[in-house]
Parts: structure tokens; sequence; C-alpha cells
């Protein structure tokens, strides 16, 4: 099912590619767009996890620089079996996290400074627990791919401001472009990152997790505490297409278009999933 999810995905983005390159140049506008979508495709493949990171401001941080972030994730990671991924640190108060990459072996996880001077011992275990599984379940790929398509996709609806020419005319032109463009493709992007992020992917990661720590307590902590901050701080470096990644849906200064993003189910909901589960640790 990713695989197949994956392939629609980049097939969407090569069809909206040609269809408005050749909207606007003909067939030597639609191959140039296939072109390009070949390169796209290609790069949101290999490079998706390293756009999300980029986009973020996230920063690489060593063993000596956060040891308690190291010793939670080292050990969680052994008791899963998984490879140590890549530690990053988003300067941002706002205090959330995300697993980005395309296997385990290819995985990053990045969380705010915000989180780390909020979270206690096990509620960061929670945090930790919760990205790692989505790395075990091979979550991060489709979730890293439709990412990028979708924030791609509504780059180039942005974009069809600069059709318009420079003259004044030109200017009502290309903006009138501009928001049919973006009243067209904003929701096809945000229906791609919804069909390649499910809601369900949350649930899943949620009782992962808690099966990896033993117990749902820190995680329950950590949402709670999570949804009640980001109701008060609004992020500053994330996007609505990367914040899709991440576990809790960030506020931004308007919810009008970030909320056609939304991939999260409700916090209430997942906590209320996590009081019920009967956990057996993972050995």
């Amino acid at each position: 099912m990713r695989v197949l999810r994956t392939t629609f995905l980049l097939t969407a983005l090569t069809l909206v590619l040609i269809t408005i390159g050749g909207y606007f140049g003909g067939r030597n506008g639609m191959t140039m767009a296939l072109l390009f979508a070949a390169v796209g495709n290609a790069f949101a493949y290999f490079f998706s996890d390293k756009i999300a990171l980029w986009s973020s401001g996230a920063q690489p941080v060593t063993r000596e620089q956060l040891p308690r972030l190291y010793e939670v994730m080292e050990r969680l990671a052994a008791k899963a079996n998984l490879p140590v991924p890549k530690l990053y640190v988003v300067p941002e108060a706002a205090p959330n996290a995300f697993a980005t990459g395309r296997n385990p072996s290819h995985a990053s996880v990045a969380v705010t400074e915000g989180l780390l001077q909020l979270m206690n011992d096990d509620e960061l275990e929670g945090v930790i627990a919760h990205e790692l599984s989505h790395v075990r379940n091979y979550d991060i790929l489709i979730s890293s791919i439709a990412a990028t398509i979708a924030g791609a996709i509504t780059y180039l609806a942005r974009m069809g401001f600069w059709f318009g020419g420079g003259g004044r005319d030109d200017d009502r032109e290309g903006g009138g472009l501009a928001g049919i463009l973006m009243l067209i493709l904003a929701p096809f992007a945000a229906f791609l990152l919804q069909l390649g992020i499910s809601r369900q992917r949350e649930y899943s990661a949620d009782a992962t997790g808690a099966r990896m720590v033993g117990q749902p307590y820190g995680l329950i902590s950590a949402l709670q505490k999570l949804g009640a901050y980001n109701k008060r701080i609004p992020t500053t470096t994330l996007t609505p297409t990367t914040s899709a990644l991440c576990i809790v849906k960030p506020m931004f200064g308007s919810d009008t278009f970030s909320s056609l993003f939304s991939t999260h189910p409700p916090l209430e909901d997942r906590i209320a999933a996590l009081r019920e589960m009967s956990v057996v640790p993972q050995r």
C-alpha cells in the first residue's frame, strides 16, 4: 500500500506539471514540464527529508551538545532494533517534533527547543518513542514525499502571479490567475497530502510508542502539554505542509489556509485511545 501511495503521489505531481506546462507553453511546455517532473520526482524521493529539515530551520546536534536527547533516542532505538536516526533541533519556541526520511537507515528526528525545555524525562521518552514508531512503521517515506509534493504544488500556485507580466494590467491579470491557481491547486495539494498521510498513522504511532516504552502515561502527559502550548504559541518556522509531519498540529498566525492541510486527529481522541490501551511492554 505504501508503494502504491508513493507511486500515485509522484504520478499526480507529474500530471499537474504537464497540465500547467501544456497550458502555458503548448507541446514544448509539456515536454519541459515532463523533464522537470522526472527530476522533481527523483528529488522528492531522495531529498524530501532534507527539504523538510531545511524548511524548518533544523540544525544537527551532537551527543556532546544534547546528551539527554541522545540517551533517550539510543536506548529506545536499541529496544526497537532500529538504527539511531540523525538528530536535529529546530529553533522554535512552540513545542513539537517530527520524523522524516525514506527508510529506517536514512531517518532523521527533529525536536524543537521548546519541546526540550518543556518535557520531563518520561514525556520526552514518550515523544521520541512516537517518532521512532513512525520510522519503524515506515510512515516516513510517504509522509515526507506527500509533504514535499503538496508544498511544490502550493508553490506553483503562488508562482502564478508572475505569469501576468510586468504591466499594471498584466499584474492584475497575473494576480487573478494566481488566485485561480491557488483556488484550484491548494485544495488539490491538501487532498494529496491527506491521501498520503492518513490520520490513522498517528493512532498507530501512539500505540506502538506506548508499547515501546512499556506504558502510555509519559506520552499522554506529553500530548496534553503539546496541545495546550500549541494553542498559545504560534509556530514561526514550519510551513502548513511540513507541519503535517509533526506529532501535533502547530498553530500558525492564520489557520484559514493551514487548516486545509490538517492531517492530525483530535488530541482528545488520541489521549482517550492511549488511556484504553492494555500495554504489553516491547521486548
